[in-house]
């Protein structure tokens, strides 16, 4: 085991969600677990990928700043390697992201450019862009959502690890999508190994959602490294079912995660309440991408709307 910071990011737990799936016979519900991540997201593996990537390449070096836009995670990760290998990182986001993830950032020296709120990821990808294109000499900007390296990260290391985890038994995968990237890269690998599995893609219902750090696709800026042909279908999630389902998980199994998860977990619900209709079996996995603790200045921990009586996910 290696037993510095960079050495400590993958190999994640994959854990079983046994309450969710009760009363579905057959059918196993699993996440992995991707807080576990030294930056506390599954967004570490492509940050440091990207990275390794621009210093093979020669793009990055030490006298470069990074600048990316981000939602909160893939900056953090960023920002932590970054100061473990002592670099500068710019990074350009919403000022609606969350308070903890503010903070987070600075604690780890990022220096931060806060973009319109209405305008979400797309409004920080667009002024990240105008920052760059100023002056490109000054920075490295690997550009998530459009660099190859962001995808390849999920295909060497996410997909392979839950198919060692799933002893090849991985029936479907399900995620929202975001950057692409961790749905794209897994879903790839397991099709490539693993015969006859089904990957399903999740998106927020509508173009204004509160499911931080996932995109609309119909109404955003796509990214380059979404290919809209390797889903099998998408599943549309409302935001107040991943409000639900994160204060269900942490209730009923003890697994404190974030929005994104809460989401996930749903769409892994929805396939597997469809298998047992059809009288089927199955083994789900999706993606716990952070834990709570960047979202709990969020008002839904304290609305009865969403407490245990009104759950109907």
């Amino acid at each position: 085991m290696s037993h510095d910071l960079i050495g400590n990011i993958g190999n994640t737990p994959l854990l079983r969600l046994n309450k969710i799936a009760v009363g579905l016979p057959g059918i196993e519900i699993y996440g992995k677990a991707e807080y576990f991540n030294p930056g506390g997201s599954v967004k570490d593996r492509p940050a440091l990928n990207m990275i390794l990537e621009g210093e093979r390449s020669g793009a990055m070096t030490s006298g470069k700043v990074l600048i990316d836009s981000t939602s909160g995670n893939t900056g953090i990760a960023y920002a932590m390697i970054g100061a473990a290998r002592g670099y500068k990182v710019k990074l350009c986001l919403p000022k609606n992201a969350s308070p903890e993830r503010k903070r987070i950032l600075k604690a780890y020296g990022a220096e931060l450019v806060l973009t319109a709120a209405e305008e979400g990821s797309d409004g920080a990808i667009r002024r990240v862009r105008e920052i760059y294109n100023a002056d490109p000499d000054r920075y490295f900007y690997p550009d998530q959502y459009s660099n190859d390296a962001n995808w390849r990260a999920h295909f060497n290391t996410t997909g392979p690890e839950i198919i060692a985890q799933t002893e090849g038994r991985i029936t479907h995968f399900v995620a929202l999508l975001g950057t692409s990237g961790t749905f794209v890269g897994t879903s790839r690998r397991l099709q490539q190994d693993v015969p006859g599995v089904e990957c399903i893609s999740a998106q927020p219902a509508t173009g204004f959602h509160g499911l931080e750090g996932t995109k609309h696709m119909p109404t955003a800026i796509v990214p380059k490294i979404y290919d809209d042909q390797i889903a099998s279908r998408n599943l549309w999630i409302d935001t107040e079912d991943a409000y639900k389902m994160v204060r269900r998980l942490a209730r009923e199994e003890g697994v404190l995660v974030g929005i994104s998860a809460g989401g996930n977990v749903c769409a892994a619900l929805t396939v597997a309440r469809e298998l047992h209709a059809q009288g089927k079996t199955g083994v789900i996995v999706t993606v716990l991408c952070d834990g709570a603790d960047k979202y709990l200045s969020e008002h839904f921990w304290d609305d009865p709307e969403m407490d245990v009586d009104s759950w109907s996910i």
